[in-house]
């Protein structure tokens, strides 16, 4: 048994298969799920795991060249927003309608119990070398 990092086998294995490019979905309960990608549901109750928890562990263990989150959460949720910010690079912008249209494309999506507007950010893998 692993001591340390991801410790669910579900989105352990998952993250192993992504490569250069792929795009992983960190969303709240309400986003809605696309039909395609590998889906991996942390939600427990309301709150449990927070987005902030599920991304900070999901940044411990992926290389991210890029991310896309709703511009909305600049006005619907600050405090979102402000860990947008501060964890990831190249984070750019776009409506929440488009965000949901791009997460179609997505190769993996990891849902938490977060329950607060527009908590949901599209990163983009990259390579560590």
């Amino acid at each position: 048994m692993k001591r340390a990092g991801i410790l669910n086998r579900h989105l352990a294995g998952a993250l192993a298969e992504l490569g250069h490019g792929d795009g992983v979905l960190v969303c709240d309960v309400g986003m809605p799920i696309p039909d395609g990608p590998r889906v991996v549901d942390l939600a427990f109750r309301a709150g449990v795991p927070s987005f902030a928890e599920v991304l900070d562990g999901l940044l411990d263990e992926l290389v991210v060249e890029g991310a896309t989150a709703a511009k909305e959460v600049r006005d619907a949720n600050p405090e979102a927003a402000a860990l947008l910010d501060r964890t990831c690079p190249a984070l750019e912008l776009v409506p929440h309608e488009r965000l949901k249209e791009l997460s179609a494309g997505a190769r993996l999506v990891v849902r938490t119990g977060e329950a607060s507007p527009y908590a949901n950010v599209l990163l983009r893998c990259g390579v560590f070398f």
